[in-house]
């Protein structure tokens, strides 16, 4: 039941599945989620998430990967911080919950999500951080998956290795 924290690129990884940090009309937008479509294909992915026509905060959806390494992409909506008081971590566990559930549906084996919520929606990383490793860990506890979470920079890296301690293997 592996988890692992790497740094790098989300869009370079091949694995089963990698998570989209998506808006709730699934529209191309930026920072993760517009990086995902540009490798994938902008076009044909947002016909995809087009048919699909949204998620709702704390979903999950899946299209095909595309261009991409990865075979699939989940597509979550995480919370806008607005300060802690509105739901903001039940909505976010849910996103890897939920992301989580729906590749274990699918038969998939690996996948690989960014730090939801944690760019331009504002949620604070380190809480951010806490609240993926207790959901992936949870889920891993009874599930078989590999599963990594992948972080931009040296250090983001180094507040989750920090943050998430020996909640990580290798």
């Amino acid at each position: 039941m592996p988890f692992a924290l790497i740094q790098g690129d989300i869009t370079k990884l091949e694995t089963d599945a990698i998570v989209n940090a998506a808006n709730r009309a699934l529209q191309m937008g930026g920072g993760v989620c517009g990086a995902i479509f540009r490798a994938a294909g902008a076009e044909q992915l947002q016909r995809a998430c087009d048919a699909i026509g949204g998620c709702e905060t704390g979903g999950a959806v899946l299209t095909p990967g595309y261009d991409l390494s990865a075979r699939h992409i989940i597509h979550v909506v995480g919370p806008v911080w607005r300060g802690g008081g509105q739901g903001e971590a039940a909505l976010l566990r849910a996103c890897y919950e939920n992301a989580l559930r729906l590749a274990k549906a699918q038969g998939l084996q690996s996948i690989a999500f960014p730090l939801i919520s944690a760019g331009i929606f504002g949620y604070p990383k380190e809480e951010a951080l806490r609240i993926a490793g207790q959901a992936i860990g949870d889920f891993l506890r009874e599930n078989d998956m590999e599963v990594c979470l992948v972080l931009f920079d040296a250090p983001l890296l180094a507040l989750a290795q920090q943050v998430l301690g020996g909640a990580v293997g290798p």
